[in-house]
């Protein structure tokens, strides 16, 4: 009976890498404990008992738990973690429609985002981004 449960766990973890959501996981990790139960526990409608309860439980705890964490994990990645709050040194002066800032050894375009001018050797804070245009502001 545990193979079967445990072909079960498997097909769960499939679907859940073939449809992402965190929802099939929970029930993949029932079935691989009701997988392991069921070496001990003969009984079918005990181990359907435990399937049933252990994926509510999961539903409440753990997806709640690994969605917040997935959201975390997309913020603190890409462009926006790396520039974005960092200070930079201004190359070229920096207005509203031109300058340029250098970060990590890297140019960049920059504009400010209102009539603010930030001259040459001044830090400028990052604020935001927009494909190869760093919006700036004076580093305080």
């Amino acid at each position: 009976m545990w193979q079967v449960i445990l072909c079960f766990g498997i097909t769960f973890l499939i679907l859940e890498m073939i449809i992402p959501g965190i929802f099939f996981l929970n029930f993949a990790i029932a079935a691989f404990v009701c997988a392991v139960l069921s070496l001990y526990i003969t009984d079918i409608v005990i181990i359907t008992v435990i399937f049933c309860v252990l994926s509510v439980i999961l539903m409440y705890t753990l997806r709640p738990l690994l969605v917040k964490c997935e959201k975390n994990k997309k913020q603190q990645t890409g462009i926006c973690a790396k520039y974005v709050g960092k200070k930079a040194k201004v190359v070229e002066r920096v207005d509203r429609n031109s300058g340029a800032i250098s970060i990590y050894d890297e140019r960049w375009q920059a504009r400010t985002l209102d009539d603010e001018i930030i001259e040459v050797g001044q830090e400028a804070e990052i604020v935001n981004y927009e494909s190869i245009i760093m919006y700036v502001k004076k580093a305080q």
